[in-house]
């Protein structure tokens, strides 16, 4: 299997096999497609006050980039892009890391629900058009040190 981390220049860089510890950091998450494993810059929302501000008013975000929104306990998942100015891809995901939703192309500054569903523990959101580009579908696993190891369909103690 080939690991992949975005680049900031959009290109695709086969970093080869790296051991699992080296991985599984604190702001970088790996997702695991069928075909490939990919890597993202990320920042963190974990207390109520980041997930309410997300990525609003950010003219950009970076290529390789996104940010892990992480709830205390699985729950119903709603977002809008209200105040959102960067088209985004979210990616739900259970809490053993398994990618339940994807909603791609969410429309910068609307503020229609977006529903992810029951069970939702994880949401990444990335720029617009990258979870098509990269095969990331629901069946996808990701791996944090978020996602408790006892639990992880791919925990980070594991190749």
């Amino acid at each position: 299997m080939k690991i992949l981390a975005l680049g900031l220049a959009f290109g695709l860089l086969i970093v080869g096999s790296v051991q699992a510890s080296v991985m599984c950091q604190t702001f970088s998450i790996e997702l695991r497609t069928a075909t490939q494993t990919v890597r993202f810059r990320i920042e963190l929302a974990t207390s109520p006050e980041t997930r309410a501000s997300g990525l609003m008013n950010r003219p950009a975000l970076a290529k390789g980039a996104g940010m892990l929104f992480a709830y205390d306990v699985p729950q119903r998942a709603q977002f809008w892009m209200r105040n959102t100015l960067i088209p985004l891809d979210l990616i739900f995901a259970n809490a053993q890391g398994l990618v339940t939703q994807v909603h791609p192309h969410a429309k910068p500054l609307d503020e229609t629900i977006i529903n992810g569903g029951q069970n939702v523990k994880y949401v990444l959101e990335i720029n617009a058009g990258l979870a098509k580009l990269l095969q990331i579908t629901p069946g996808t696993v990701m791996r944090h040190p978020l996602i408790e190891n006892s639990i992880a369909i791919w925990p980070c103690n594991a190749q």
